[in-house]
């Protein structure tokens, strides 16, 4: 699966990132699509952008930023694929539901919040 997103869109993805990081807060996907305003496929696109961020943030060993976009079900976690991701990146070893996935989220979550990001990335 693969989606180009926009120059635009990417700095606007980041922008988005950022604040919820400053803020302290997460933001879902169906959130996210919508102040975007992404094409179609918008989850597709959002998704690929998403997993590329991942393997950005995992080759300079920062957190990864994708951990604060969420599922809107009542797990709040990140959907599926974002476990299987972090698998592929070699940050997360396990289930991509229960207690397993929540526990490192929420600290991999902490860490994306304690973070300084350089402004340019």
């Amino acid at each position: 699966m693969s989606a180009r997103i926009s120059r635009q869109n990417w700095q606007a993805l980041l922008g988005e990132l950022d604040d919820a990081r400053r803020q302290k807060h997460l933001v879902t996907y169906r959130a996210l699509i919508e102040r975007l305003d992404l094409p179609a496929p918008a989850m597709q696109t959002l998704t690929s952008a998403l997993e590329y961020l991942a393997a950005l943030d995992a080759q300079a060993d920062r957190p990864l930023r994708s951990a604060l976009v969420i599922s809107q079900s009542a797990s709040r976690l990140p959907r599926t694929g974002f476990f299987d991701c972090v698998t592929r990146l070699g940050r997360f070893a396990g289930a991509s539901d229960g207690l397993a996935a929540a526990s490192w989220h929420a600290a991999e979550v902490a860490r994306v919040f304690e973070f300084e990001y350089p402004a340019d990335v």
